[in-house]
C-alpha cells in the first residue's frame, strides 16, 4: 500500500470534522452537513469490516477483475444519444414526450 493516510486517520479526520460542524449556525446546514459526514463515516466502518473479512479469507481486497472478453461489454452510448433514444417528440408542440405517459407534459395533448 501507500504511504498516505490510512483509514483510520480517514475516520478519525471525519470524526474531527463531525465535531466541528457542531459550529455551523445554519440549523438545517448543520443537520445536513452532520448526516453527510456520518454517513461516510458508516461508509468507511463497513468498508474497513469488509476489508478485514476478505483478508482473512485469503481474498486479496483491492483485485481488480478484468472482464473475459471484450464482446460482452456494452456498447458506448455518447451523451447526445441519451437525449435522443426513444425519445418521441410531440406532434401538436413539438416537446419530447415521455415514455411513460400517454400525454405531452408540455401541452397535454393525448399521443
Amino acid at each position: 500500500m501507500s504511504d498516505g493516510p490510512s483509514l483510520s486517520d480517514f475516520m478519525r479526520h471525519l470524526q474531527a470534522v463531525l465535531e466541528e460542524s457542531e459550529e455551523i449556525t445554519d440549523r438545517i446546514e448543520r443537520e445536513s452537513r452532520q448526516l453527510q459526514i456520518e454517513s461516510a463515516i458508516q461508509e468507511a466502518i463497513i468498508f474497513g469490516n469488509r476489508f478485514r473479512e476478505l483478508k482473512e479469507k485469503g481474498i486479496d481486497p483491492l483485485h481488480i477483475v478484468l472482464p473475459t472478453s471484450r464482446d460482452d461489454a456494452p456498447q458506448h452510448v455518447s451523451k447526445l444519444d441519451t437525449l435522443t433514444i426513444s425519445s418521441a417528440h410531440c406532434k401538436e408542440c413539438g416537446a419530447r414526450l415521455e415514455d411513460d405517459l400517454d400525454f405531452c407534459p408540455s401541452c397535454g395533448a393525448k399521443r
